[in-house]
């Protein structure tokens, strides 16, 4: 999962970055609209959290552009202390849900989950493959009902193998799940990634596969030992 913050405060924007790469995934801080949308035009985001007051407007006129995308990442809308005005503009212009400042990181996170499990993208809190089950809303892997511990790039790549079983992920879609915009990437660093998680995947008894499509990305398949 990756998901974008649009807030101008650099202690905020550091701290949200902090909060929700723990709890959530992959993280990229933008200041302004236009940095929004240069970032939106090169990456694809599940979630975008949107502070209303930003240098070069008003977040509100960015959420009609979020809105244009296929598929549509959720958003969460920063907002002023018990400011009526402020929740309705943001609801109105299409937030799926706002968070009133300040705020605990705690709230947050929550109210983030849940956006994601109503959002079109994401039907069903959960997805399967072979005896591998991905709860999306709670970012945890199971397989055969026994949590799995996977650090956060890992769990990254294993939600897309899942999303896409028995189709080819391009090593350039992993990268964009795994990385964010300030990430120092190794060249085989998505590969050492993968190793780790397919070795998992054996230890843990699961019947699904990772394969290599030389040059091109992953491919999962269930029931097809390696």
């Amino acid at each position: 999962m990756r998901i974008l913050i649009v807030e101008d405060d650099p202690d905020l924007s550091l701290w949200l970055q902090a909060k929700l790469t723990a709890a959530m995934g992959t993280v990229d801080t933008v200041a302004s609209i236009e940095a929004a949308l240069a970032a939106l035009a090169v990456a694809p985001f599940e979630l975008v959290i949107l502070d209303r007051r930003l240098p070069d407007g008003d977040g509100v006129t960015l959420l009609a552009e979020l809105r244009r995308l296929r598929p549509r990442p959720g958003t969460v809308m920063l907002t002023a202390l018990d400011d009526p005005q402020e929740i309705a503009a943001a609801l109105d212009g299409g937030a799926d849900d706002y968070v009133s400042k300040p705020f605990e990181p705690t709230e947050l996170i929550a109210r983030a989950r849940a956006v994601l499990r109503r959002c079109s993208w994401d039907q069903g809190a959960a997805i399967h493959a072979g005896n591998i089950r991905f709860d999306v809303g709670e970012r945890s892997a199971f397989c055969d009902g026994v949590p799995m511990v996977l650090p956060r790039r890992e769990l990254a790549i294993l939600e897309l193998l899942v999303r896409r079983l028995g189709r080819v992920v391009l090593r350039e879609t992993l990268d964009n799940a795994v990385y964010s915009f300030d990430d120092e990437i190794q060249s085989n660093a998505l590969d050492s990634h993968v190793s780790r998680l397919r070795r998992k995947l054996r230890d843990a008894g699961s019947s699904v596969s990772v394969r290599a499509i030389r040059g091109v990305g992953y491919m999962m398949s269930a029931d097809d030992p390696e």
